[in-house]
């Protein structure tokens, strides 16, 4: 009698361990001590200060800069991902009133060591997509980060939580660093604000007065602003403009023939147009997206 007993409180053990281990919980990521590498003489796609054991990619895809920023878009918020987690003894509750978010701090970036793994969403991090990871902000939810030292902005979805450190305020992919220019630093000072996508609408950029065409890359024309324009990317060096321009005229036949470079605030953009008519410009923009997989910006 007395062992019978025994085993069945073992059973009624075992059974409550197996419905308490049933619960889901949100993944979180924990990173190690942060390790800054030196910072190399000149930069690239491939240089970088990161997490210890952690880097860019051996071989990252071409002309990251063409790659689109996140666009805002209204998404039912995670079931578990917004729960009140503790990490490293410190609990974390996040906010899911929708109020506005700005905050001013430090940004790092995490890469190869997480690519693939499971982010707090659920979803598989991908190193070359636009995403970061937040202690408290709404999973999902969308914010835009600017370099406080360059002005350069991005973008980016929250899909994951962390960065666990208290100097930092957002852990970004490897893309969303490196248009950012802080990729060789391991980390920059920046200004995240939240965006409410029911509010959100591209930001119309006037199209410059001045050109560049493939046979002369290095002479700019003056061209027509009138119309409507697609934006297929943006790039600090010219040289990366003509080479992606180039590909482009090459794949994209007559197509190709209204794609062009553009100079905006020091920075060379690659544009289609121009158009007459919003609805002609989203058919080329649907074109250029199903042939290039590059998510045109529609500009006025």
């Amino acid at each position: 009698m007395i062992r019978m007993q025994r085993g069945c409180l073992g059973l009624i053990f075992l059974a409550l361990l197996a419905g308490c281990s049933s619960v889901p919980r949100p993944t979180v990521r924990v990173e190690e001590p942060v390790k800054v590498e030196k910072t190399p003489a000149i930069a690239s796609a491939h240089s970088g200060g990161y997490y210890q054991d952690d880097g860019p990619g051996a071989n990252p895809p071409a002309h990251l800069e063409a790659i689109p920023d996140a666009t805002p878009k209204l998404e039912p918020l995670h079931k578990f991902a917004n729960n009140t987690y503790s990490v490293l003894g410190q609990t974390y509750v996040p906010d899911t009133s929708g109020k506005p978010y700005q905050a001013r701090g430090i940004a790092s970036w995490y890469g190869k060591k997480f690519h693939g793994q499971r982010t707090s969403s659920g979803e598989s991090y991908d190193m070359y997509g636009m995403t970061a990871a937040h202690p408290t902000l709404p999973i999902p939810s969308y914010v835009r980060v600017t370099n406080a030292k360059n002005g350069k902005s991005v973008i980016v979805r929250i899909n994951d939580r962390g960065p666990f450190h208290a100097d930092r305020v957002i852990d970004l992919s490897y893309t969303a660093a490196y248009k950012l220019g802080i990729v060789q630093t391991g980390s920059g000072l920046v200004e995240v604000e939240s965006i409410d996508p029911t509010q959100w609408a591209p930001t119309p950029t006037a199209p410059a007065v001045t050109t560049v065409a493939i046979e002369k890359p290095a002479l700019l024309a003056a061209t027509n602003t009138e119309g409507y324009w697609l934006q297929l990317g943006a790039f600090g060096v010219q040289a990366n403009a003509e080479q992606l321009l180039a590909k482009l005229k090459a794949e994209l036949g007559a197509l190709g023939e209204s794609v062009r470079i553009q100079t905006v605030e020091g920075l060379y953009r690659l544009r289609a147009g121009p158009f007459k008519t919003s609805a002609e410009a989203s058919d080329v923009a649907a074109q250029l997206q199903r042939l290039t997989n590059i998510q045109p910006v529609l500009l006025r």
